[in-house]
């Protein structure tokens, strides 16, 4: 088996309405899927999410034909090669998230030429994992508690909600859909790097009085000081990671003792690969990994086949904001029951892409992106506007 060529696609969705968030108001959706295919007529499936037009130029200008006639399976020495072509410019951010695309995607080839799935590869028991739904967004009150209810309905029994927008409104929303869900399922909160030291500290204690699962992102990713200052003043677990890249980056936020859950991402820190690299680091520091995704459904499955791999991998994240790239990318879509998400035995990753999807909303040109608010990406000055400071809403 041999590496014969790379194929990106760059998808890009239009909500109808949207929804408000700490960024702004999202208008879509975009992700990005790189495509290994051999001589042998394999495909290799994997996703990166990144600005689709340098995720596009990386993969084919640089990094395919440095590939081309390489055995895909040797994974860790195209980790390597990759990761040395791309350092000067890259280590971090878009470069790191497209080689990882393609280290998925020869996971999912070594896999498939082993006959087993990766989960098992990775020397995994068992295919399953504890899955969250990740939705439940700025919203009236009322409005949210309502919507975690359904989540708990469709099968969940963890869901995260996106805070950092007033202290009031912060809290009354925890309480909400608090009340919502009961007291035996899970609640994650995200402070979407909306707080300060003394509001984080504040704002934990009475997350503790609601028996708050996590809280993730209270500041910036690179303020490493106040995540190491806040860690173990308040009786909720700290979390963060979906902004780092490499198990260099992850380092050193172990070093610092800054978190007690890490939340790498394939589809954005360097693959599977890097994402294996970091749970074993987080094990070594006693510290707990749980994954992030936020773009489709190729990197949850890459991300779940690592958690179900580990005894201190905790749960992956479903966005569940109507999101076709999760909700309808895979002919055998992704389910949820009883809060666990079940991998398949089949080889490699175990998925087939929904072709009638991928040719809906994949992009003409590769080098365009139009105008508008992608959840973390903006392009266009007419859509940055990201919300006031946090509480300045009363």
């Amino acid at each position: 088996m041999r590496i014969d060529r790379l194929e990106t696609i760059n998808l890009q969705y239009e909500y109808a309405e949207g929804f408000s968030y700490a960024g702004g108001h999202c208008t879509g959706r975009v992700t990005s899927l790189v495509l290994v295919h051999t001589d042998d007529g394999q495909v290799g499936i994997g996703s990166v999410y990144s600005h689709p037009v340098l995720v596009h130029l990386i993969v084919q200008h640089q990094l395919a034909p440095l590939l081309i006639g390489k055995d895909p399976t040797d994974v860790e020495s195209i980790w390597d090669l990759m990761y040395k072509i791309t350092r000067w410019y890259g280590r971090k951010g878009v470069a790191m998230s497209a080689l990882g695309a393609i280290d998925v995607a020869c996971w999912d080839l070594r896999g498939k030429a082993a006959g087993k799935p990766v989960w098992s590869l990775l020397g995994g028991e068992s295919g399953t994992c504890a899955a969250y739904a990740s939705a439940l967004l700025w919203n009236d009150v009322e409005s949210l508690a309502t919507e975690a209810a359904g989540l708990i309905d469709q099968g969940f029994r963890r869901v995260k909600m996106r805070l950092g927008r007033d202290p009031q409104y912060d809290l009354a929303a925890v309480q909400a859909v608090r009340q919502a869900i009961g007291d035996n399922n899970d609640l994650l909160v995200d402070g979407s790097m909306r707080y300060d030291l003394e509001t984080a500290r504040h704002f934990g204690h009475q997350l503790a009085e609601q028996n708050i699962f996590w809280f993730e992102e209270p500041f910036q990713p690179e303020d490493l000081d106040s995540y190491a200052a806040l860690r173990g003043t308040i009786d909720v677990p700290l979390a963060a990671g979906e902004n780092e890249f490499g198990s260099q980056g992850f380092r050193e936020l172990l070093r610092a003792n800054t978190l007690d859950i890490v939340q790498p991402d394939a589809s954005r820190c360097g693959g599977i690969t890097e994402v294996q690299r970091v749970a074993e680091m987080a094990q070594q520091h006693g510290v707990r990994f749980a994954t992030h995704s936020w773009s489709d459904a190729v990197a949850i499955i890459a991300n779940a086949h690592v958690v179900s791999a580990h005894n201190h991998g905790i749960t992956v994240e479903i966005d569940r904001t109507g999101n076709p790239f999760v909700d309808d990318l895979l002919v055998e879509p992704i389910t949820v029951g009883d809060g666990c998400l079940q991998l398949s035995d089949a080889p490699g990753l175990g998925i087939e892409l929904n072709e009638e999807v991928i040719q809906q909303y994949r992009s003409q040109d590769p080098l365009a992106i139009p105008d508008g608010a992608y959840s973390d990406m903006v392009f266009g000055p007419q859509h940055y506007a990201p919300a006031p400071p946090f509480g300045s809403e009363g």
